[in-house]
């Protein structure tokens, strides 16, 4: 029997990773969020701090940029060791059995795994939504809200 993967990624603040918590607890399978920054930081030996910061941003958006990056002596930057442990992380999860994996390219590291079955999904809501549960969820006012949204969007795109 095939084990059932389910990747959403979505917008901040669009409510994705409460369905997915909600989908993993009717399905009874693990559901792996933030814990996947632990096992990325334990495996790389950097802070989940900066792990945070790297596997949520793309280093740069343009390529020229990304020619300036730091390398180490193999012409690995910091941002490609970050993504190898974070894919080997997700690859190792999906291994273990069905799951529901928020966010971190999950999707796209997991598109030609042999011997899943890949569920993908993308979370979207109008911003008047977002802004909503962000005040819920991180316990902000209206105005500031708007604000984390912006700054996060501004970041995604």
């Amino acid at each position: 029997m095939k084990k059932t993967i389910i990747t959403i990624s979505r917008e901040f603040g669009s409510g994705g990773h409460f369905i997915g918590e909600e989908v993993a607890k009717r399905m009874n399978i693990p559901y792996y969020d933030k814990d996947i920054i632990f096992q990325i930081a334990e495996k790389t030996g950097y802070s989940e701090s900066f792990i945070q910061e790297q596997s949520e941003y793309a280093p740069s958006k343009n390529l020229f940029a990304y020619a300036f990056v730091g390398r180490d002596r193999t012409g690995s930057s910091l941002s490609d060791q970050v993504y190898a442990a974070q894919t080997q992380v997700i690859r190792d999860l999906a291994q273990k059995g069905s799951c529901v994996i928020i966010g971190r390219c999950a999707d796209y590291i997991l598109k030609d795994t042999e011997g899943i079955q890949l569920v993908r999904a993308f979370i979207y809501a109008p911003n008047d939504v977002r802004v909503h549960n962000i005040m819920e969820s991180h316990n902000l006012s209206e105005k500031d809200a708007k604000l984390l949204l912006d700054e996060k969007d501004k970041r995604y795109h």
